[in-house]
């Protein structure tokens, strides 16, 4: 296509439309600290947000537009996953079972388990943001929580894993 026939604007903003992340339609269930990690990426976020304004200068808002390409793609970026969070934080559901006696697994336990082979595993059933398996914390939404939600001390599961399924024994449940 000869240049004759693509439009200024049009160059200007290639590459700038990002998809937006897709919001979960469950329950969005957080715990204390997930809520406040929430918070604290939103604010983390705003922060580089006003970095990154302050780099393209003190003009006005619209002179703005056509400076840095790469500085305008990372504010878009910054504000589509404000987007998500704001939607994130409109719909959380605190939930705060601190206080609750640990006589069955629910949502925000520290679960002790021992696998087949007698080795035992620690999980936290947590949101889904606040999901974070290297750090042992899975997803009310996960199969495993699903398998022990519910459940006592002393009870065994079966967990559902794509190489195979595995029985667990709760040993013991915190909050």
């Amino acid at each position: 296509m000869s240049r004759a026939f693509v439009k200024e604007n049009d160059l200007e903003h290639a590459g700038i439309d990002i998809p937006e992340r897709p919001v979960s339609n469950e329950a969005n269930y957080v715990t204390p600290t997930g809520l406040k990690q929430l918070e604290a990426d939103a604010d983390k976020l705003e922060q580089q947000r006003t970095g990154l304004k302050k780099l393209q200068g003190s003009k006005p808002e619209q002179a703005l537009v056509s400076e840095d390409p790469q500085i305008r793609q990372k504010i878009a970026v910054i504000d589509r996953d404000l987007r998500f969070i704001a939607a994130r934080l409109g719909s959380a559901i605190l939930v705060d079972n601190a206080a609750h006696s640990p006589e069955a697994v629910l949502f925000g336990a520290n679960v002790l388990v021992e696998d087949e082979d007698g080795t035992e595993h620690a999980y936290t059933i947590v949101g889904e943001d606040e999901a974070d398996i290297a750090n042992n914390k899975v997803s009310y939404l996960s199969p495993i929580a699903k398998a022990l939600i519910g459940r006592k001390v002393g009870d065994t599961v079966e967990w559902p894993r794509p190489i195979g399924n595995i029985q667990l024994t709760i040993i013991q449940i915190k909050f």
